[in-house]
């Protein structure tokens, strides 16, 4: 008896892991090649680690005018909407205090060095707001000294670009995970797409442990589980408090929030890892629904959290 045939597919992209499910065998190839594609954009547009990325080269040339991509002028406007919407909670000006966090290289890398005595420096965020961007002109121009990092939306963004165009090409339902990022569009199966919220990032598609059904839209997980490493003062992470320039003192070990996008979803969840205690009444008046895990492990859920399987 012939193996079923197979409706997702994984490859190891961004430091992390893409996977892309659909309903309909045969929609598996072409919905994996719209994934691939993306990710190979994103990655050229917005990776701080490719010597040959937009983003590296508009980092090198601060204080000047730089023809930009269609693809990182998006990927632009979508972080400085998430700096707006998180009165800059989320702030794609923190490469500097990323690379003195420790963060300076691909992840697999940075924990080559785990261990090492490595001594945390900050460098405060807030230069959002002095970012120019000429859409007819198709230029971006950042403030001298600044260092762009686009992790907080990029990612994001490529899992609500890949599901949208995968479903289009393949008229079917699409789940597509990149690490904590998740979206779908198209026809949902009934109940919806199983989404787990465990702090691994790299299970979207739960085998054991909570999970919730999404029909459209995106969920996002923001944690400090998954991207830590030893410093000479303790662990480090990759989710900085603008404030300070430094990882962030969280109370929480993972968000969860379900939004209309993964983009508004990730802009949330990474908002609420920086502002800490106010998380929860700041998701309660948006109404974003989400689940917040204290480092202690208790759960606290906001705003009708989907029920959980």
């Amino acid at each position: 008896m012939s193996e079923p045939a197979p409706t997702s597919a994984a490859l190891r992209a961004l430091g992390t892991t893409a996977r892309v499910a659909v309903r309909r065998p045969e929609s598996l190839p072409q919905a994996r090649a719209v994934l691939e594609a993306e990710l190979e954009a994103v990655d050229r547009a917005c990776s701080r680690f490719r010597d040959d990325s937009e983003l590296v080269n508009l980092n090198r040339a601060a204080g000047e005018d730089v023809a930009i991509s269609s693809y990182l002028l998006a990927a632009l406007e979508v972080a400085l909407t998430a700096a707006a919407a998180t009165d800059g909670a989320v702030d794609p000006t923190l490469g500097k205090a990323l690379r003195l966090a420790g963060y300076d290289r691909t992840f697999s890398l940075v924990l080559l060095r785990n261990g090492r005595l490595f001594h945390v420096s900050s460098a405060p965020g807030g230069a959002w707001q002095r970012i120019e961007l000429d859409r007819e002109r198709r230029t971006a121009r950042i403030p001298d000294g600044v260092e762009l990092d686009l992790g907080a939306t990029a990612k994001a963004l490529a899992a609500d670009r890949t599901a949208r165009a995968a479903a289009e090409a393949t008229d079917d339902g699409v789940i597509v995970s990149l690490g904590g990022d998740v979206a779908v569009a198209g026809d949902p199966p009934e109940g919806g797409w199983s989404v787990g919220v465990a702090d691994d990032h790299a299970a979207p598609f739960p085998e054991n442990g909570p999970a919730v059904g999404i029909r459209s839209g995106g969920l996002a997980t923001s944690g400090t589980c998954v991207r830590s490493w030893t410093t000479a003062t303790g662990r480090a992470h990759h989710i900085i408090d603008p404030r300070k320039g430094t990882p962030a003192d969280t109370p929480w070990r993972t968000v969860s929030v379900v939004a209309a996008s993964c983009v508004d979803a990730n802009t949330a969840s990474t908002a609420a890892m920086v502002l800490g205690d106010d998380a929860p009444d700041w998701l309660d008046q948006r109404r974003l629904p989400a689940r917040l895990v204290r480092n202690d492990g208790s759960v606290m859920c906001v705003a009708d959290w989907p029920i959980e399987a």
